[in-house]
């Protein structure tokens, strides 16, 4: 049986307006935060690992691989759609924000477990924090058709991740740490310790996945 490759895609676009400065090189604990993130995707288990969109020649010089986003400007969707359109056909494909602020092996390879089990006909993983759906932390299914779907949500003027859930067959992943998702959107969330939660005694960290309707998105 051949092994799907597994892509880490660094989503690395955004405008940072509220920041002030680009994510994606802001400095934590001695690394930029797009290379953080990147080192969690292979550590994890990514054979690839590419940045998209983003100051290309800034991520270059860290030694990042990038993909310029194909959909400049149009969100996370955009970052989605050009990550799933550049990766091999049968590829997981992993997402993740380039502003993490603790990047979770852990929850990468609890993902890419849960989607690798999952029936043919499921598109996505995606995680579940205090009952909020984190798109932007995500693994996918590299498929054409879904791919053109989602292309398709771009070019009609989509940007939030979460316009996927009417399109792509997901599961979900829950008792995850709010750690594993917190990200920085202002100059004071740099200073935050991550919030870390142990799961609900007497429970598997491991025993929640499972398949859930792709229009439950709260």
């Amino acid at each position: 049986m051949t092994v799907p490759s597994v892509v880490g895609a660094v989503l690395c676009g955004g405008a940072s307006r509220r920041m002030g400065r680009d994510k994606a090189l802001i400095v934590r604990d001695g690394q930029p935060l797009a290379l953080r993130v990147a080192g969690a995707l292979a550590t994890a288990g990514a054979t690839t690992v590419c940045a998209v969109g983003g100051d290309e020649d800034a991520l270059v010089a860290l030694g990042l691989e990038v993909v310029a986003d194909r959909w400049p400007g149009q969100g996370p969707l955009g970052g989605l759609a050009t990550a799933l359109s550049a990766a091999p056909l049968g590829a997981a494909v992993v997402v993740a924000p380039c502003d993490l602020l603790d990047p979770d092996p852990e929850l990468i390879r609890r993902l890419l477990g849960a989607l690798a089990s999952a029936p043919a006909s499921v598109d996505v993983c995606v995680p579940v924090v205090e009952g909020r759906h984190e798109w932007i932390h995500s693994a996918w299914r590299a498929r054409p058709a879904l791919t053109a779907t989602i292309a398709g949500l771009v070019q009609a003027g989509h940007r939030r991740l979460g316009s996927v859930a009417e399109v792509a067959v997901a599961i979900t992943l829950r008792e995850v740490s709010v750690a594993a998702v917190d990200d920085a959107d202002r100059p004071e969330d740099l200073e935050r310790t991550p919030r870390r939660r142990p799961p609900p005694a007497g429970r598997s960290p491991r025993s929640s996945e499972g398949a859930e309707g792709a229009g439950d998105n709260r």
